[in-house]
């Protein structure tokens, strides 16, 4: 056994993987370094505790990833260091009901809160269609051939 070993590795098969990689293989992240600035940032948090981007990645381990306006609360399912498409990416980690749920009443909250916002209906301001135009032709090309004749 090699003293110098760190602390985080296991003597145990299974392949280790910093977090920022892994975050970037599952496509949480397009790119290694955006993963290391949301994680650097507080934005990510393995079970519970802030940690740094080379912090290794074991399964069964809980992430929340904060993910302006989401926030995800995943488990670990698998490692690996390869990033591959979106189907096969999803299989290495499973978000919990709980976090599920609470991004389904946030989404329902922001598009409540759109609604109030934005008006339901066109006041007649800005830009005219075609239609419009066309009504506004017919009107003043006839009230110059009234005034003509």
């Amino acid at each position: 056994m090699n003293p110098t070993r760190n602390k985080q590795q296991k003597d145990t098969d299974e392949p280790e993987i910093r977090l920022d990689k892994w975050l970037w293989a599952a496509r949480f992240y397009k790119t290694r370094s955006l993963a290391t600035d949301a994680i650097k940032g507080g934005k990510v948090h393995v079970n519970g505790q802030r940690v740094k981007p080379s912090k290794l990645v074991a399964v069964g381990q809980c992430i929340t990833i904060n993910k302006a306006p989401e926030r995800m609360t995943i488990e670990v399912i698998a490692l690996s260091d390869r990033r591959q498409n979106y189907t096969i990416a999803q299989t290495r980690y499973e978000e919990t009901a709980e976090s599920i749920a609470q991004r389904a009443k946030e989404s329902e909250l922001r598009k409540l809160a759109n609604h109030a916002v934005t008006p339901a209906k066109y006041d007649g301001k800005g830009r005219p269609t075609k239609k419009n135009r066309r009504k506004l032709t017919q009107l003043t090309d006839t009230d110059d051939d009234a005034a003509s004749s």
